[in-house]
């Protein structure tokens, strides 16, 4: 019981202050240079998912390793069945996006914030939508966005804001 305690106490911990290393720690296998946040949602399978390398995970991604049984169990009573999920290299997933079981996102991909993804993401994409489509490959995106470019990375944040509030409205997206 007290094992129990203090292993609850490590992941909560570890999960808000090192995420990558609370995913390890419960089977997530996770690449380098990889970010995931401490919103982040794993299956009760962890040991099911795959993230490569330069990878990054944003606030409350949802990941999915199996679904439905509770209502097939009525006619099947130990029914159930799984799907590994596996994120290649260098790519980025927006906040609030369900990753579903089986499901494949290629490397260097974007899955767009709020994305249901039920289908494999080939290699090179951007997906977005309910449920997830292509959008544009991101080298398509990159060509779209990059005369928006502010080149504010690595700014602390009281150096972006004030460069953010003194940029003309033409350097700003709009839809």
């Amino acid at each position: 019981m007290r094992l129990r305690f203090v292993n609850a106490i490590i992941n909560a911990y570890l999960r808000k202050f090192y995420p990558v290393k609370w995913a390890r720690r419960i089977g997530v296998k996770v690449g380098d240079y990889t970010a995931i946040s401490p919103e982040t949602r794993f299956p009760s399978e962890p040991y099911l998912i795959t993230i490569g390398n330069h990878v990054q995970v944003t606030r409350s991604v949802s990941m999915y390793s199996h679904g439905g049984g509770n209502v097939v169990r009525r006619k099947i009573p130990d029914f159930d069945c799984f799907g590994k999920i596996v994120i290649e290299d260098w790519v980025y997933i927006g906040s609030e996006s369900l990753i579903m079981p089986g499901v494949t996102i290629g490397e260097g991909a974007l899955v767009a914030a709020g994305s249901v993804v039920t289908k494999s993401v080939p290699s090179g994409m951007v997906v977005g939508g309910n449920p997830a489509k292509v959008i544009c490959s991101v080298n398509d995106y990159i060509e779209r966005n990059k005369q928006y470019n502010v080149k504010t990375k690595g700014l602390g944040m009281e150096k972006k804001k004030e460069f953010l509030l003194g940029l003309p409205e033409e350097m700003f997206l709009k839809k």
